[in-house]
């Protein structure tokens, strides 16, 4: 890698001294007020600085600031909960404070554009975990001894260079490489330029760190301070495989490119026809839940499309306006022949093929055996129109659709399915053009 690109990168990536002030301000203001609250509850143990402010791994574009209030274990879950959001909105009451879902509850506010998080977990020892928010002050004491400068400022740039791909976040929206993963990376491998050499000889399921356990996904990162916990679970495959792609281009053309926002790019119109996008209205709730409902919606319905033989080939989810969500696919076609092919089992198997003939010989205009020896009948299909396909699916038998049940009044209140050429909210052409366009940082060849 160019030294250059590098040092470019760095002014990039890494907070200079203004920002850095500016932060810590705000940091030590709201840990003051987070504490001053904290000590007026028996069952909090102590407060902490935690995240990526903590580590000193923050970047010019994003930094949050972690304040983890430590109860004692002896606590009950719901008062666990009940207290943390108090300490959280008494704390932050200035700052229009509001909540967001992990594992539990967090509060969460915005001071001057700094995202400020005041996170309840247990004090216990290590490997004793009873919420997922445990872990992380220990991620932060493993950290802030192991990782030297030269690695903070390389997670930075790794930061950098994920969040400008589109890779970057842990929210269910994203399902990409958090910051912590980042962490991890540059820990194991030593540096950056380290990283991406490694990724971009990644086979599959190749393990990062070491486990006594065997884990089944694309990429296997385990976690330091828990080695029976795989951080790569979480990563999608799309996500996985983008920053393969993307980081073997990088490494073949050292552009600074790779660290700047993508120009857009038009949509191209003759696929247009091909996209298909269910909207409705729900009501608020927190972005994680949203989206994890959306997108267990999205793969149902997908399921059903190619169940019905409608070829789906990519799909999206996204939430929009406070209130509003779209449900896209693009399907290789949006309608198909009205004649339906239906293969049956082996004639040489008696009992199978005699029910097949039964149930299918009404139904078929036509019935052979094929050159296997297999039973095959021509029907003629419900649907030819994949939206009278999904009308009736969602409308008269939403409980077969895969819709999460905490979506189904939704759908019932009302929805709409239309073309990708009708007219659509920039949120969604945005989605659109996502499906439609190829990533030329991942799939260029020059």
């Amino acid at each position: 890698m160019k030294k250059e690109i590098l040092k470019k990168v760095k002014e990039i990536a890494i907070p200079n001294n203004k920002q850095r002030k500016k932060v810590d301000v705000i940091a030590n203001q709201v840990f003051s007020l987070v504490n001053r609250e904290a000590e007026k509850e028996k069952s909090i143990v102590s407060v902490h600085f935690g995240g990526s402010y903590a580590k000193e791994t923050w970047t010019q574009g994003k930094v949050d600031i972690d304040i983890f209030v430590k109860f004692k274990t002896t606590i009950t879950e719901k008062n666990f909960e009940k207290l943390g959001k108090k300490i959280g909105f008494d704390s932050l009451k200035k700052f229009k404070p509001y909540v967001r879902y992990s594992e539990h509850p967090f509060v969460e506010a915005n001071i001057d554009g700094v995202g400020v998080n005041v996170v309840p977990c247990y004090n216990v020892k290590k490997g004793e975990w009873k919420s997922a928010a445990d872990r992380s002050t220990f991620h932060t004491e493993f950290m802030s001894e192991k990782l030297t400068g030269l690695m903070k400022d390389d997670i930075r740039v790794l930061k950098c260079f994920m969040e400008k791909n589109g890779m970057y976040g842990a929210e269910i929206a994203k399902q990409g490489f958090s910051g912590y993963v980042c962490e991890v990376l540059v820990y194991y491998l030593g540096s950056f330029e380290n990283v991406l050499k490694k990724i971009a000889k990644m086979e599959n399921n190749e393990m990062i760190g070491e486990s006594p356990r065997k884990f089944e996904s694309p990429i296997v990162i385990i976690d330091p301070i828990d080695r029976n916990r795989n951080l790569g679970a979480a990563i999608s495959i799309k996500n996985v495989t983008n920053f393969i792609l993307i980081t073997r281009n990088f490494l073949k053309k050292n552009s600074i490119s790779y660290f700047k926002e993508k120009s857009r790019i038009k949509i191209p119109k003759e696929l247009t026809k091909n996209i298909l996008v269910i909207n409705f209205k729900y009501k608020k709730r927190s972005d994680d839940i949203i989206y994890g409902q959306i997108k267990r919606a999205t793969s149902s319905i997908e399921s059903q499309m190619n169940k019905e033989g409608f070829n789906v080939l990519r799909n999206d989810a996204i939430a929009y306006d406070k209130n509003k969500a779209a449900l896209l696919f693009l399907l290789e076609s949006t309608t198909i022949s009205k004649n339906e092919i239906r293969t049956g089992p082996e004639v040489f198997s008696s009992e199978f093929s005699s029910k097949f003939i039964n149930i299918n010989s009404k139904k078929s205009k036509l019935m052979w055996t094929d050159k296997n020896g297999k039973l095959q009948s021509l029907q003629t299909r419900r649907y030819e129109s994949v939206k009278s396909f999904l009308n009736d699916l969602i409308k008269n038998h939403i409980g077969e659709s895969g819709i999460p049940k905490g979506l189904r009044a939704e759908f019932k209140t009302g929805f709409k399915i239309t073309s990708g050429k009708d007219k659509q909210n920039i949120s969604v052409k945005k989605s659109i053009s996502r499906l439609l366009t190829t990533d030329d940082t991942a799939f260029s060849i020059n």
